[in-house]
């Protein structure tokens, strides 16, 4: 495989919509009075479900690229503090900044070094970066499938 065709792969990973529903796609139609909701018998709002993806994006993409990162402290700076969202430009704005977030992920992934180890990490790449944002989304946006199927907000 090429480097070209790996970075590729690893770019439409990123945005979904392969093998499972894209963030648009499970975002899309939610109604502004369910996103502060937690259905019964699961734990996470759509707001939380979404801010945590967002800070822990941002997380992964800031060690990826910051010589400088400082480590989030576990949970507390992972979660937001409340299950609905403050306002509804909140909301807009989580959801733009992920995916501000998830295009300069792709940009990186479009011209690192895949392979070269993070001079101030121990040991990590951005490949594996790369497909630590992917996994980590991949799950949440299926909880967040779920959250909706519970609301009564989903197809």
């Amino acid at each position: 495989m090429s480097d070209q065709a790996l970075r590729d792969h690893l770019i439409k990973l990123l945005q979904g919509g392969n093998a499972h529903a894209s963030f648009d796609a499970v975002i899309k139609g939610l109604p502004a009075e369910l996103r502060g909701k937690r259905p019964k018998g699961l734990p996470h709002s759509p707001w939380e479900l979404l801010e945590h993806m967002r800070l822990g994006q941002w997380d992964i993409l800031d060690f990826s690229r910051n010589p400088n990162y400082k480590m989030m402290k576990w949970p507390e700076e992972y979660w937001p503090k409340s299950a609905a969202p403050p306002s509804a430009a909140a909301w807009t704005k989580s959801v733009r900044a992920f995916r501000d977030d998830l295009e300069a992920m792709c940009r990186l992934v479009s011209s690192a070094d895949l392979f070269a180890p993070i001079q101030w990490g121990d040991g990590q790449t951005i490949l594996r970066e790369a497909l630590l944002v992917a996994d980590h989304n991949s799950h949440h946006l299926g909880q967040l499938i779920d959250v909706r199927r519970l609301l009564g907000a989903w197809k």
